[in-house]
């Protein structure tokens, strides 16, 4: 059962934000697996400019089929320290959290009073046990002249497909943020085993309550690259379907139809989903789900160069209309009446967009923003998984763009285990209507499988969709230079993921100028 907020707070607010104080820990070493409780790693996220939100779960045992990471039933202090050194020397505050059995035994401290637009450095211990080190950065003050900043672009990680090597070399970049767009796990059964996969942890089934999500967490942040990438960095993290279930929109489950008696039971799921994820990122108090909500629009600025803006394209949105597969006709997909972000979250967004003085906009978003014609022929063929099947949100949040001149327009978008790069009309219906903003579709980290430099599939695309510049199908990872001239898009791909060890490369890079919309190749 999920745990609701009323009982988050009877565990008081202190133990979960963190402590002002250190104390100190005790952690029985568990008979069954050994003594270290941080085999899920650390990570941070969230930043702002006096601080950042720091994450750990402790799990000895992270694969136990309970899914209670092999933690005893008694809650558990965690201390944690920030410095500026690698080594500790310079430590610049310290504290504590409660890790309790009712959150998985996971801690989110909030860390303030931190210096902007700097690196440092945070550890956890519990008991004699010390976490590895995990390197952070807090943002620029806003409204700060700031030259640069530099962002890597994940999404769609399905460990059943692929090996993590693209996290390998990611977390050696040198950026000062990672974004991830979704599908963090997979809600399926894993369809392989890899080496030193204990037997209990292939299960056939779909993950449906807390205990099945937490396992695929788990799964999924035990691999060593996806753990090198948050302890390099700090991450701004939202979902997509498959951290509850393939192509849910709102209270309606990923069936493509509607049947009365489910609404109830997916809410239940989607608390349970809602629970695993908040216990296994670096999110703050404020995204603490209650049962089946959960807040993940929000944007972070940077200076006065960049306001960085994570969408919820799932969690308020109208049922998918017509099919979740390619469709032609299909007019319900211009209803008015229908919704991607929900009435709220897309006033948010435009207000935000037109009312920001930063110089560039970034949209984390989940699904195909521009339109996305599967039919080189007459007929328009679309996705209506995608913003293609809520045209109305789409002219509603581009056409203000385009009338009340927000600043640069650049989104960012994960789902389609491709890469691309595009540009965004005020209404696509329209050749004519003005370019507005450049869309760059990251491709999966593993899912998919090795992929494919051009398909026929992107071929077809290309010529369908003039607006679209670039079509690649290989894994990866986005990676973006903003500067005040330009933003610089880096196409980073791997060559295969079915086996470790495949070396990167820059497919393509493209550029937005500033005052231009719409991309270019470099």
């Amino acid at each position: 059962m999920s745990l609701s907020r009323r009982a988050v707070l009877a565990f008081g607010i202190a133990g979960l934000a963190g402590a002002a104080t250190a104390s100190s820990a005790r952690f029985p070493a568990p008979r069954w697996a050994g003594t270290d409780p941080f085999r899920l790693g650390v990570a941070s996220g969230d930043p702002l400019p006096d601080g950042v939100v720091l994450w750990t779960r402790l799990a000895p045992d992270p694969l136990a089929p309970d899914g209670l990471g092999g933690m005893p039933r008694r809650p558990v202090t965690v201390d944690y320290e920030v410095a500026a050194d690698e080594g500790f020397r310079q430590v610049v505050t310290r504290g504590s959290a409660v890790a309790t059995r009712e959150l998985g035994h996971s801690v989110h401290p909030e860390v303030h009073g931190l210096e902007p637009d700097r690196w440092y450095f945070y550890r956890f211990r519990a008991g004699s046990a010390i976490s590895p080190t995990g390197r952070t950065r807090t943002a620029p003050a806003a409204g700060t002249a700031t030259a640069r900043m530099r962002l890597a672009v994940a999404s769609c990680q399905s460990w059943a497909s692929g090996y993590y090597t693209a996290y390998e070399h990611m977390s050696r970049e040198d950026v000062d943020l990672v974004l991830h767009l979704g599908d963090y796990i997979y809600e399926r059964a894993w369809n392989h085993r890899r080496e030193g996969t204990p037997p209990y942890a292939f299960e056939r089934g779909e993950s449906v309550d807390l205990r099945g999500y937490r396992l695929r967490y788990a799964q999924v942040k035990a691999e060593q690259p996806l753990q090198a990438a948050h302890a390099a960095f700090p991450w701004l993290v939202t979902m997509d379907d498959h951290e509850v279930d393939n192509n849910w929109a709102g209270d309606n489950p990923g069936l493509g139809f509607d049947i009365s008696a489910l609404p109830p039971l997916f809410q239940r799921r989607r608390a349970g989903a809602f629970q695993a994820m908040y216990e296994h990122q670096p999110l703050r108090l404020a995204q603490l789900p209650s049962g089946p909500d959960m807040r993940l629009h929000r944007r972070y600025r940077f200076g006065d160069l960049a306001e960085v803006t994570m969408l919820d394209t799932r969690q308020y949105r109208s049922a998918i209309p017509c099919s979740h597969n390619p469709v032609t006709g299909c007019s319900e997909r211009f209803a008015t009446d229908r919704s991607i972000l929900g009435a709220a979250q897309r006033d948010w967004l435009i207000d935000g967009l037109t009312g920001s003085p930063a110089r560039w906009q970034l949209l984390g978003n989940q699904v195909a923003m521009g339109e996305v014609d599967t039919d080189p022929g007459p007929d328009v063929r679309v996705s209506t998984d995608a913003w293609d099947g809520y045209v109305a949100d789409r002219n509603a949040v581009l056409g203000a763009a385009a009338t009340r001149q927000a600043g640069n327009l650049v989104v960012l978008t994960g789902d389609k285990h491709e890469n691309c790069a595009g540009n965004l009309r005020s209404d696509f219906a329209r050749p004519d209507a003005p370019v507005v903003g450049a869309e760059f579709t990251g491709t999966s980290i593993s899912t998919n499988g090795d992929g494919a430099d051009l398909t026929e599939h992107g071929r077809r695309l290309l010529a369908a969709n003039p607006d679209l510049k670039f079509f690649n199908a290989q894994r990866g990872y986005l990676r973006l230079t903003v500067e005040k001239s330009l933003c610089r898009t880096d196409f980073r791909v791997v060559p295969y993921v079915t086996r470790p060890g495949a070396p990167i490369d820059t497919r393509a890079s493209y550029i937005v100028e500033d005052g231009t919309p719409g991309t270019t190749e470099a």
